[in-house]
């Protein structure tokens, strides 16, 4: 038994937030699956650092060019590879949890994010290419892909609902999956990503830049990300009721819970998000971390009033926490666009290095 194993009797699955081609090849994922690690999820972030800061693929960048290959096919060609792979390394978890875990999240190009007409035929495109049922495609749920992620989850593909800061956006994603249900009958696995600690620096910022920080500010900091996410899953419970009393449906997922500000714990976004039925993906070096505490784990304490409260309170210091989740978002989309950009230039550049 490890912790991750006392997490999945609290109901909380956790998923790893990294995958690279010597993670698969060399029994990494396996060692992690082995430690109760149930899925893995990328970005193009991740895969930049994969793909582009290492020499592991560049050989196969070399080969792909050769034959005649553009650097966006090399590139897919690259992330669909690794993603069935690690789907076949997870396939008996799937298949232990009937479904529930076991997934590889996968990103539709970031630049299409204001695009839902190519974010559906991408998003079709790439779960076929994979070609496992094992896949979820991660569409962010910016306002424009809202329809997106409804189309493609009522066409059968599990989709991770990515990019969510703010419960309004939850909120959206949740109905989303729920139209998608009544309009086609098969069950299909759904995340919706929650991002936590940007929340807390973005706010904890505002505060620390007031001389003097007064004590009623000092008791905020590094609390409102997790209350908001608290009230995600305040609006997911009730959401479970109206719509799926006897299923999880579209789980919950805690991202990017690495944190941010040294002054906190290291563990801080999974200690407090040990909630049931929610999937929490870690980074690394967090899980690391998280792994080696001998504390007891307990199911966070989860008072949506109280967090109600706490965030009632920002807005008569000046914050608005609904215009930080927006912005938030739109620095999302645009590191992710920089990631992929810097990735396919990198690709075109090794091609070109190549004999």
């Amino acid at each position: 038994m490890t912790r991750i194993d006392d997490l999945r009797e609290k109901k909380q699955s956790v998923w790893l937030d990294y995958i690279s081609r010597e993670l698969l090849e060399s029994g990494g994922l396996d060692r992690w699956i082995e430690l109760g690690i149930a899925g893995v999820t990328t970005n193009p972030s991740i895969f930049e650092n994969a793909i582009a800061k290492t020499n592991a693929y560049d050989e196969e960048i070399g080969r792909l060019s050769r034959e005649g290959l553009k650097t966006a096919q090399i590139y897919e060609r690259l992330v669909c590879a690794d993603v069935r792979q690690a789907a076949d390394i997870l396939e008996p978890v799937y298949d232990a949890t009937e479904g529930l875990d076991g997934y590889v999240s996968l990103e539709v190009d970031p630049l299409l994010a204001a695009d839902a007409p190519s974010t559906v035929s991408e998003a079709l495109s790439l779960y076929e290419k994979v070609g496992r049922p094992n896949v979820m495609i991660k569409i962010p749920a910016t306002a424009a892909c809202i329809g997106a992620i409804e189309e493609v989850l009522s066409m059968g593909v599990p989709v991770n609902a990515t990019l969510i800061f703010s419960q309004k956006q939850y909120a959206d994603v949740a109905d989303a999956f729920a139209r998608a249900r009544q309009r086609s009958p098969r069950k299909v696995a759904s995340v919706a990503s929650v991002f936590v600690s940007r929340i807390d620096t973005t706010v904890d910022a505002v505060f620390l830049s007031r001389d003097p920080l007064e004590e009623k500010h000092r008791r905020l900091l590094g609390r409102i990300a997790v209350d908001n996410a608290h009230l995600c899953y305040h609006h997911y419970c009730e959401w479970k009721n109206r719509h799926e009393p006897a299923h999880p449906g579209q789980r919950l997922l805690w991202a990017s819970t690495g944190t941010k500000n040294k002054a906190y714990s290291e563990t801080l976004y999974v200690d407090s998000l040990v909630l049931p039925e929610t999937v929490n993906t870690v980074p690394v070096s967090t899980l690391e971390a998280f792994l080696n505490g001998n504390e007891g784990i307990r199911e966070a304490s989860f008072a949506p009033q109280e967090s109600q409260a706490r965030l009632g309170e920002l807005a008569a210091y000046g914050i608005d926490l609904d215009a930080v989740c927006a912005k938030l978002l739109g620095e999302g989309v645009a590191a992710f666009e920089k990631a992929f950009s810097s990735l396919l230039k990198s690709i075109e550049l090794k091609s070109r290095a190549q004999p």
